[in-house]
This record gives structure tokens, sequence and C-alpha cells, in this order.
């Protein structure tokens, strides 16, 4: 029997007046699929890529939007191993469609939530813990003793990473925007933190690193630090451009790596690094074991009716947000 579900579609690209709220008629699951009854919903800056078309193949139209969410399994179509109506799922990664009611999901992007975590904390982090796992130990492995720069550290996936590092015995440099993300950055894993609208932080990075540089740069920010991101890695260090909050990064003549000191830089997407069953599975079980021992947390979710999607995002596109940010149906 069809299951009615309210979602959030868009037929053309742009600002968040393009979203538009719709009743639609949920088939039976199909093979491979389940049925989810969302409890709550991830807000992520991927969701924003994907609503103004940013990505280099953007989504085909009229699209939903959200890419993670956590609920109940309502029903199970064929082929489905490993799941059944009443258990707690969390997924990531897979078509957009989250930010609705309820919805089909594929069963390989499931995957169960302990009885310890509450849904919210799981849509909350899962996306962000995911993001996180394989930046800093899959993209680089950080390993103690390190020196890391973590751009936007007070961010959604800021906060889990530099929590994760600090564990790791890295030594942690975030930068923030605001004195008032500056805080919530050193609450979160970092030793040092840079204000980047006060201060040089390319010079302040070699401060403290000795002139040095930093083993690895994190970079989500794109236009507004990437090149700055070359020049604080040390020689034969890495830079992750994995975002681009500010706008894309300028293009790159590659020898300029070499001149910069051998430079490794790398693109990653999350959804080259759970594409593979085994690896999402061992990916959330690691973002799991971290939040039930506490090595990782999120002490401010910005919490939302999923009928205020648009201001969500207009609040996570004016940097007016810090850690996570969820829809509630």
């Amino acid at each position: 029997m069809p299951v009615k579900s309210y979602t959030y579609i868009f037929e053309e690209f742009g600002g968040s007046d393009v979203l538009h709220w719709k009743e639609v008629e949920l088939p039976e699951p199909g093979v491979g699929q389940v049925l989810v009854r969302h409890e709550a919903i991830g807000v992520n800056y991927i969701d924003i890529y994907h609503r103004t078309g940013q990505f280099a193949a953007p989504l085909p139209l009229p699209s939903g939007l959200g890419m993670e969410g956590a609920g109940i399994v309502e029903a199970v179509g064929a082929d489905v191993a490993g799941l059944m109506v009443g258990d707690r799922v969390a997924y990531a990664g897979g078509p957009p469609g989250a930010y609705s009611t309820s919805r089909l999901v594929p069963a390989a992007r499931a995957v169960k939530i302990p009885d310890s975590i509450p849904s919210d904390i799981a849509a909350a982090l899962l996306f962000k813990g995911l993001t996180a796992e394989y930046l800093i130990t899959r993209c680089y492995s950080v390993q103690g003793g390190d020196t890391v720069l973590f751009h936007a550290a007070a961010g959604g996936v800021g906060q889990i990473a530099c929590q994760w590092l600090n564990h790791l015995g890295a030594n942690v440099i975030g930068t923030v925007s605001s004195e008032a993300k500056a805080v919530v950055a050193k609450e979160n894993g970092c030793h040092h933190v840079i204000n980047y609208s006060s201060e040089n932080f390319v010079e302040r990075v070699r401060e403290l690193t000795g002139g040095k540089g930093v083993d690895v740069t994190y970079d989500s920010v794109g236009l507004d630090t990437f090149l700055g991101s070359v020049d604080c890695v040390k020689v034969r260090g890495t830079v992750v451009s994995f975002g681009a909050t500010s706008g894309p990064v300028p293009l790159l003549d590659v020898s300029l790596l070499g001149a910069k000191g051998s430079i490794y830089l790398t693109r990653p997407s999350i959804a080259h690094y759970t594409a593979v069953r085994n690896e999402l599975e061992a990916s959330a079980a690691a973002v799991f074991d971290k939040i039930e021992k506490g090595i990782i947390r999120t002490d401010n979710i910005s919490r939302y009716s999923l009928k205020d999607a648009a201001q969500a995002h207009r609040d996570l596109e004016s940097r007016r947000t810090s850690g996570a940010l969820i829809l509630t149906p």
C-alpha cells in the first residue's frame, strides 16, 4: 500500500526559495530498498551545493534534497539482508531526498544505530563523522605528534574532526571567522585557534610551527583560504581540499605544488570513500564507537522543524551557525 510523505522538491537551481513543500505517495520498497520513517534529518553543506548546482555534475531536476537521516524501518523490499521492520537506522549518502517525513532508502546505505545512541545524535553526527573519519584516517593518516591545520574548526565537521584529532594526539591548529567561534573551536580540541578575519593565518601558522609548516591542512572553505593552505604545509606536506563554502577553489597550475615543496593535493568525496559496503560499515562503526566513548560529541545542535528547512539553509550559508543542524518532521 502506498505511503504518504511530505517532502521538499526543487525544480531549478538557486537560493533557498527554490525549495517547495510537496505531498507525495511512496510505493512499496523495491529490490534492495527499505522504507524509513524519519525521526531526524541532518543538514550538511553538500545540500547547499546540490540546491545551487555548484557541483561539477549538478543533480538532474526536479530533485529532492538531503543526504542524511535517521529513523525507523517500516517496510523492507526484496533481497535486503540484515535489516528488519522496526530497526533504527541511519544513512548518509545515496540519492538526495532526506528532507521528507518518510522515504525509500537503498539498504546498502543504511546502518543500524546502536541502542545507546539517540536518533537525533545519529542524524547530527553520522555524515559529519564519516567525513571526519575518511579525512583524518584515510586521505592522510594522522599520527600522534603530527601538526594539523583545520579550517572552519567550529563548523559541524570541524568540531568532530578536531575532537578526534585531539584524541589521536595531534597538535591541532584551527581557523575560525569570529571570536565566538574561536571559543567553540577551543572547546572542541583545538590547541591553537586563528581568527582569519583579523589575523593572517599563514603567518600565524608559520609562527606556531617555527617556520616549518604543518603536516596536513584540511580546507573546506575554498576560495578564501586555498592558496594560503598550500603555503601552510611543510615540504612534502598534504593539502586536503574537501569543500568550497567561500567559493570555488582557484584554477591551479600544478607546477605550484612543486615550487612550494613537492606538496601533495587531494580533492576527496565521501561518495568514493563509502561506496563499498564494508568500508561504509567500518567507517560507521568507528564513528559510533567514538560517540559511545565520548571521544566525539555534539554539544551544540541547532534544531529546525522540517518545514523550516529554507531558514536552516539561510543560517548555514550566512555562517550564523556552529556545530550540527538537524530537521525534525
